[in-house]
């Protein structure tokens, strides 16, 4: 049986996609991952690849 972490999943969204109308498809990308909410208290950033921008983008934890 699993013993209750710290661990916990996250989502993160692509910032431009949510912000720009005028792109090259509708959807907005999103990746899953866990962090431990000990150590990151806030809101995780990552660059990450979006593939409705077709470049790196920051994507940003959401709830």
């Amino acid at each position: 049986m699993a013993k209750p972490g710290a661990r916990i999943i996250i989502t993160l969204e692509c910032t431009e996609c949510r912000s720009n109308p005028t792109k090259r498809s509708p959807g907005v990308s999103r990746y899953t991952t866990s962090k431990n909410k000990r150590n990151t208290t806030g809101r995780m950033e990552l660059k990450k690849f979006c593939t409705h921008c077709n470049k790196h983008t920051v994507h940003k934890e959401i709830k």
